[in-house]
């Protein structure tokens, strides 16, 4: 007879090991090629240290970038457990910037209230639909999403690039392929005086956690849960894995 038992949880000094362990390996593995080619390893992960940490301008910088990149991340890693495999998060970042840019340079006039929720509701559909062809490929053809998101990265970078040099291209930029600047009032609030990073790093933490909630504490993270495990197993429990799929895919 089966007899179905917890999984035990993980302990919280196991649950800050591995990631830590998987850094080191990873530091490691990147110091090979450097050896080889006769670099001084440990200078150059010392000049790393002093750029991301060496000063406040160099740590606010680092955080700065850090917020689309952890955005995007949760995105694909929300897609990722569900087994829907998302190589295209890059793309789908530079189209969800694209969308955010012809909105928020002067498409649309109004205050920041209403602006800044127009301008990233738009960035994060853009990015979304990028995704929605290879998952309905891939339910309804059964076409390697690994391949199509992989593919589409090229596409969309190369319409970026056509859009920036032609119907977006900021005509006081002195030719460079760059887009008009976007207004006062479509950008997020600074968080320190005569820094860049902003209100965007306080979205990337805010969403972290609630993705964390949506996958341990409510029923649809359960069926993404259900779905990444064995998708035959939960379709037959009546969970609707194309649905699933399209929900984490968006």
């Amino acid at each position: 007879m089966i007899r179905f038992e917890p999984r035990e949880p993980s302990s919280l000094p196991r649950l800050i090991l591995i990631p830590v362990a998987a850094a080191i390996v990873a530091l490691a593995l990147a110091a090979i090629p450097m050896l080889f080619a006769g670099l001084p390893v440990f200078n150059a992960y010392g000049l790393m240290m002093t750029g991301a940490f060496g000063s406040v301008f160099a740590f606010t910088e680092m955080l700065t970038r850090a917020a689309p990149l952890i955005l995007t991340g949760l995105a694909a890693a929300l897609a990722f457990r569900a087994k829907l495999w998302n190589i295209g998060a890059e793309g789908q970042l530079y189209a969800g910037a694209l969308a955010a840019v012809a909105v928020g340079s002067g498409m649309i006039d109004a205050p920041g209230i209403i602006l800044i929720p127009l301008v990233v509701f738009c960035g994060a559909l853009a990015g979304g639909l990028m995704m929605l062809g290879p998952t309905l490929l891939k339910t309804r053809l059964g076409v390697d999403e690994v391949v199509t998101t992989l593919l589409l990265n090229f596409i969309i970078l190369l319409f970026v690039q056509m859009m920036l040099e032609g119907p977006m291209k900021d005509p006081m930029g002195m030719g460079w392929p760059q887009s008009e600047p976007m207004l006062d009032e479509a950008m997020l609030p600074k968080l320190m005086a005569r820094m860049r990073i902003h209100g965007g790093l306080i979205i990337a933490f805010i969403a972290a956690i609630g993705i964390h909630l949506l996958l341990k504490r409510t029923v649809w993270g359960f069926e993404i849960r259900a779905v990444g495990e064995n998708a035959n197993a939960a379709r037959h429990a009546g969970i609707p894995v194309t649905a699933t799929f399209i929900r984490v895919g968006l």
